[in-house]
């Protein structure tokens, strides 16, 4: 595998290694949602890399050369010496279909040797849970699927997926990567600390919560809450999201931020499904605790290549590519280059560094081994081709 790092902007155009070749097969893109709306950056890639798929969304901030930024398009062009790639998409109307997409999708790429796919869905229009169980119970655990979904920055007025054309809001897409030579790690973690008493979700309807032990659900959030920060709700929230735990499953947990608030009916609405009768606990962090989280993302999706890695000559490359959660953008303002610089610190130096601020990461667990939604977390995937 040969990786390359390269940029497009209105301002300084097509920006690329001198010794780049244009021989691509696919070139991951993320950037900002309003200049993804525009043909020339496009234009510049197709014309640049005219035999590869290009793949990518919109973003709340491009993680590119260990940094963040906004004003760019950031990719990253991949030459596969083995793996064969196929791409896959589907339109999504309503929320409500997104499980019914999500298996339609996973069909397109289902084979006996696929091997791992790349996932990249509208961040607004789609529930995050549905679309994982989907994949998950359609490709089964051998599969592993990495992803997330499109982000607008803190805007939330539209996310765009593309999969060859130029991108468009209501679209899930997918990559598959088939064959024997594919190396696939992953990991994903928050950094967040749990706190205060554990409250059993009562009644709820799909990503709304409604009760926690049988009392309106923000009614018992906000009690823990100071006044400044009841007043600044639903942003605050981004502070204080949720830990949920499955009671029937040890260690599966996933975290849930808020994405709005019903003052009126006293209930919150989440990125992903509330389960009736699973547990939650309030969380906090710091900026440390969430650097820490970064790391250790990536070094499990770097230990899980590091085999292949170890035994493939100096010039040959891998991908490593980081999804972070637009709320942990937000909480850590400009102090945000510290996760990735932690996450970068664990990954091979050799490989392409590429990301994207989300609005919600989908990767394995380690507790059901199928691909889920995870909120507030650092998620890193890392590709490299065994010889």
């Amino acid at each position: 595998m040969k990786t390359h790092e390269l940029s497009w902007s209105a301002e300084h155009g097509l920006q690329r290694p001198a010794d780049a070749a244009g021989d691509a097969d696919l070139v991951l893109y993320f950037g900002p949602r309003e200049l993804l709306g525009s043909n020339a950056w496009h234009k510049a890639l197709s014309d640049a890399y005219g035999g590869a798929l290009l793949f990518g969304c919109s973003s709340g901030g491009q993680i590119a050369a260990r940094d963040v930024g906004d004003e760019a398009v950031n990719a990253v062009a991949i030459k596969f010496d083995h793996t064969r790639i196929r791409p896959a998409s589907v339109e999504i109307a309503s929320a409500q279909d997104s499980r019914t997409c999500a298996r339609a999708l996973a069909e397109q790429l289902a084979a006996p040797d696929l091997a791992g796919v790349v996932v990249l869905s509208d961040g607004l229009n789609v529930n995050g849970s549905e679309l994982a169980a989907g994949l998950g119970e359609t490709l089964g655990k051998s599969v592993p699927v990495c992803g997330g979904l499109a982000g607008d920055g803190a805007n939330f007025a539209e996310t765009r997926v593309g999969i060859g054309g130029l991108p468009r809001p209501g679209v899930i897409a997918a990559i598959g990567l088939y064959g024997k030579s594919i190396r696939i790690g992953y990991g994903s973690e928050g950094g967040w600390e749990a706190f205060g008493p554990i409250r059993t979700i009562t009644r709820s309807r799909g990503n709304v919560l409604l009760e926690l032990d049988g009392r309106p659900a923000l009614d018992l959030y906000e009690r823990y809450l100071g006044p400044e920060d009841i007043a600044a709700l639903p942003g605050s929230a981004l502070r204080y999201p949720l830990l949920i735990r499955n009671p029937d499953i040890a260690g599966h947990e996933l975290v849930r931020t808020i994405l709005s608030i019903d003052r009126e009916q006293r209930t919150m609405t989440f990125a992903g499904d509330m389960p009736k009768g699973w547990t939650t606990q309030l969380m906090r962090s710091n900026f440390n605790r969430l650097a820490d989280g970064a790391a250790e993302a990536a070094e499990q999706a770097s230990g899980m290549v590091e085999p292949a890695v170890g035994g493939l000559p100096d010039a040959a490359g891998g991908v490593s590519l980081m999804i972070s959660c637009i709320g942990r953008r937000l909480v850590m303002g400009q102090r945000v280059v510290r996760e990735i610089e932690a996450a970068g610190a664990c990954l091979p130096e050799r490989f392409s560094t590429l990301g994207f601020y989300s609005y919600g990461e989908i990767a394995p667990h380690a507790a059901t081994g199928l691909c889920e939604l995870r909120n507030q977390t650092m998620t890193v995937m890392t590709l490299a081709e065994a010889g």
